[in-house]
Order: structure tokens, then sequence, then C-alpha cells
């Protein structure tokens, strides 16, 4: 599928700039097995790269200006490269623009230059879609220029631009991104930036991202307000407990000790941030013992968390979570991303795939008159420059 992809990329650059590209970049998309909105409370998570990308192809065209074309959307831009950006109402020409502030602002000069990009991660499913443009897109512009920046740094300035742009993500995603590797795992420390690769050895089951179609924006989710609360709870677990600065220092019990200081969504936010951090070590002592069926439990209590401590859930991702817990087929399931919305993340055991998928797509259109979509997904290689 991906070769397609590539394919119409390089004919696309062919057709509307008349020579070939000098540099193709493949950025994917990312799944969080475990750990999620504990990247900005200084957690540790537990992402992956996949096989869906973001496919861009460049050129140099010796002048001060970039042109830049959106395939899918039908849609391009042009700007003078050096000139400080601004924001405007197009908005995925934003996440572009905040690059080039990052590049600018660490003291790269860019020329001018051509640039065409397609996608096959959906957009708005929680398959962190806008990291894979903005650290796709630095990484052809620093293999275009040659400015030898290291793929950490590429993926710290990836955030700084999306925080530009105005959500205020924490590393996770354009962590994984750019650092992925094929059937790994990568547990990543938020807070130094620490990482390590376990296996992820899913050889007897399947991974399938149900998608909702409830489609969101955490411009219109209650992100930000999570991460208040988050700051909140830390700051009274601090005033209380002095050496503890962070949740990653903090026990349940802590946290329960001063329920009646917190109001009841900041002691919910944090009591879930806490549990889950202690799920992600067991998630990796489950992948290391090769026991993929804990890991899926796992999964099922982090959807709890999330839906009834966190409330970043909605009643379509509630019903596809319970309704494949009752199967005994699906090992693990909960949603996956930001919320209220997007897809959930499911261990299916192999040769039940099809099964499952029938049911939950039958069962979903009679509840909600949606219909369901679903992508298969394996662990991929993080951002990287194709070479037929």
């Amino acid at each position: 599928m991906n070769d397609i992809l590539v394919h119409k990329t390089i004919d696309f650059f062919q057709e509307t700039f008349g020579s070939e590209p000098e540099k193709i970049v493949l950025s994917p998309g990312r799944i969080n097995i475990i750990g999620e909105h504990i990247d900005y409370n200084d957690g540790f998570v537990l992402p992956a790269a996949i096989d869906k990308i973001i496919c861009f192809a460049f050129e140099k065209n010796n002048s001060d200006t970039a042109k830049i074309v959106a395939i899918d959307l039908n849609d391009e831009f042009e700007v003078y490269t050096n000139e400080e950006q601004n924001q405007t109402d197009s908005v995925w020409t934003n996440y572009l623009r905040g690059v080039l502030n990052q590049l600018k602002r660490n003291g790269y000069s860019v020329e001018g230059f051509n640039c065409v990009f397609s996608s096959n991660i959906p957009v708005g499913s929680g398959l962190s879609s806008s990291a894979a443009l903005e650290c796709g897109f630095l990484y052809g512009l620093n293999e275009l220029f040659n400015f030898k920046i290291k793929p950490i740094d590429i993926a710290l300035m990836g955030q700084k631009a999306e925080h530009w742009v105005g959500i205020n993500c924490g590393i996770m995603d354009q962590f994984s991104s750019v650092m992925g590797l094929e059937n790994k795992v990568i547990k990543i420390d938020c807070r130094t930036l620490e990482y390590e690769y376990h296996n992820a050895n899913f050889s007897d089951y399947s991974l399938v991202l149900f998608d909702s179609n409830v489609k969101h924006s955490l411009f219109s989710s209650a992100y930000n307000t999570r991460r208040k609360e988050c700051e909140e709870g830390i700051s009274i677990i601090s005033a209380y407990f002095p050496e503890i600065s962070s949740f990653r220092d903090c026990k349940e019990e802590d946290v329960w000790s001063l329920k009646d200081k917190m109001s009841a969504n900041v002691f919910k936010r944090s009591l879930f941030v806490v549990k889950e951090m202690n799920r992600v070590k067991l998630a990796c002592d489950a992948l290391d013992d090769g026991n993929i069926e804990v890991l899926g439990q796992l999964m099922f209590s982090t959807h709890e968390g999330l839906s009834l401590d966190y409330e970043v859930s909605c009643a379509e991702l509630d019903f596809l979570v319970h309704t494949v817990k009752e199967d005994r087929s699906v090992i693990g399931s909960r949603l996956m991303g930001g919320g209220f919305g997007g897809c959930t993340i499911n261990l299916i055991k192999k040769g039940q795939e099809e099964r499952i998928k029938q049911q939950l797509s039958t069962l979903y259109l009679d509840k909600f008159g949606i219909e369901l979509k679903i992508y298969d997904v394996k662990i991929g290689n993080g951002t990287s420059l194709y070479t037929a």
C-alpha cells in the first residue's frame, strides 16, 4: 500500500514541477500501546511507529520561496523561507510554518524548495498525523539542506512547532514517529528523553484499530483543561509532600490521602496518572516475558481509567471496548490518543479478525447509525529516506 502512495507522490511531483524529486521521505503515524495522557506528566509511555505514513517529495528550487502542495487536500501555499512565519486560517499550513520558524530560530538558513506530500494516515483518529507532518517535513529539509540535525532534536523541534500552532502536546507523538523501529515498542522517559526498545512479539495476535468515525480535534477537546488539572494536582501533592515534585515519584496512597484537598476532577485525574504510570512498567515486564495476555488486561484497565477517571472517552468508544471485551478472542482493547473520538486499539487472536470486524461493524451501525472504519496496522520504522 505504501508503494502505491510513494509512486503517486513522485508522479504528482513530476507533473507539477517537471523534474524528479531530490529527496523522498516516509514519515509514519504512531500507536501507543499503553501510557496515555502521561507524556506531559513526566511519565513513561510505550508507543510505536506504524506502517501508515505521509510521503514527502522535495527538491531545491534555487530561489528564496517554498512551494508546498498537499495532494490529498488539493491545496497549496507559497512562503518566503527565511521570513518569520505567521499563522493563517489554513490550519494544515500552520504546522509547516511552525517548522520553518523552528529552523529560523535555531539558526538554520532555509533556501527555496518545492515539496508535495500525500498520506494514508487517517486524520483525527488518534494516530498523530500532525506529528508525522511536522517531523517528516523537518526530516526532509534536514536531508535536503544537510543541516545535520539529530533525530531526537527533529522530534523536539516538531513538538515546538505544534506548540506554536496552539496544541500543548507532550513529546511522545513526535518521538515515536521519528525513532520507531519495526516490531519494537519504545519505552520513553518523557522527562529525560531516555528510551529503550522492547520486543513487540505479537506473532499470535493482530493489531486492529476500530475507528469510531466520531471525529475530534484537540482544539475543541478538553486536552488543555486536563493538562491544567494535572498541574493543579501535582502542585497540591508537592505542597503536602515536598519530596514529591512529579507524579512519577507519587504512590496511589499519596493521592488518596489528599482526596479532601483536591476538587473531584483534580483527584480523579491525578489518580489516573499515577495508576497509568505503573501500568507502563507492568506492560514492559509483560512484553519482556512474552505474556501478551497480561498486556491485554492492562489495556482494558487503561480504558476504564480513561473513561471513568480521566473522562476523555465517549459513548461510542466505550461501546467498542465493552463489546469486544465480551469476546475471548480479543485479549486487550482501549481508546487511543487524545480521546473524545478516534480509534480503539485492539489485540485480536489471529484467525478471528474478520469475524470480530464483521460482528462489531454490524452492532456499531445498529447502535449509533455510524459506519465503523477499520485499520490493520503493523509496527514499522520511524521517519526515513525512501530509496527505490
